[in-house]
């Protein structure tokens, strides 16, 4: 693992293109988990079945997206899962445009992603998101969603002993981006509602911020690369911490 690795700093400039996005993929899961290896993709002949059965060819950006980590579920599966291919379903309900190919689902079914049919022409689609009210625009590029599912689904990853979160008071609301740097990744809507959008990623060096909203008491979930990457984050913002750990026994990686 790579202990100096800062998101922000690898997404610097933004993500102009998959190729981009991919290359982030890699670099990321190199330094906080495991490189990816030939074996972590989705089989191409398992997408092809899923698009026979749907009876609609996945976009590119979900083709290699899948190719490339979908059978690894510590990056993608920990908490608002990718669909497996035979579990990529149409939302024939009424978004306006004909019906959305599902690609994505909150853990317990409350919210899901996905790509407008109309759209699926397109390499690299706009991403809806439904949270129960609607189909909302999410990302203008299925690569950046992808991003943020590495993000999020590595957030929420392993035992639970290098996360913890906190709710922002109005002294504290100033601290994350004087003392994190921003993150390329452009803001988006929340799932849970407009209360807690949009969100927006900090980073520093082994460390991994999430703030849900811009107002006082948003929610701030962080991850440390270590344990003491996580404490370093604690400590510089003094919030009333969700989780309480034991002292680690030493300062070692703890295995996602």
């Amino acid at each position: 693992m790579i202990s100096s690795f800062d998101v922000a700093q690898a997404l610097d400039g933004g993500i102009a293109d998959r190729q981009r996005a991919w290359t982030f993929v890699r670099d990321f899961a190199a330094a906080w988990t495991e490189p990816l290896t030939e074996d972590d993709g989705t089989p191409p002949a398992e997408l092809a079945r899923a698009e026979a059965l749907l009876g609609h060819r996945l976009p590119a950006a979900l083709r290699e997206f899948h190719g490339l980590v979908g059978a690894r579920p510590d990056l993608v599966a920990n908490q608002d899962p990718l669909l497996a291919p035979d579990r990529i379903f149409v939302d024939d309900g009424d978004d306006g445009d004909g019906g959305v190919l599902v690609f994505r689902s909150e853990n317990q079914g409350c919210a899901f992603w996905g790509v407008r049919l109309s759209d699926l022409r397109l390499d690299d689609p706009p991403v809806l998101l439904d949270a129960g009210h609607g189909w909302v625009p999410f990302f203008d590029r299925l690569s950046l969603a992808c991003v943020e599912i590495i993000l999020s689904e590595t957030l929420f990853g392993g035992d639970g002993q290098l996360y913890n979160a906190c709710e922002l008071p109005a002294e504290l609301l100033g601290t994350i981006p004087v003392r994190f740097r921003h993150v390329g990744l452009p803001d988006h809507p929340m799932w849970t509602g407009p209360e807690e959008s949009p969100v927006r990623w900090y980073s520093a060096p082994g460390k991994l911020l999430r703030q849900d909203g811009l107002d006082t008491y948003s929610w701030l979930h962080v991850r440390g690369r270590t344990r003491a990457d996580l404490d370093e984050i604690c400590a510089t913002v003094p919030g009333r911490w969700s989780l309480e750990y034991p002292e680690p026994a030493d300062s070692g990686p703890v295995p996602s």
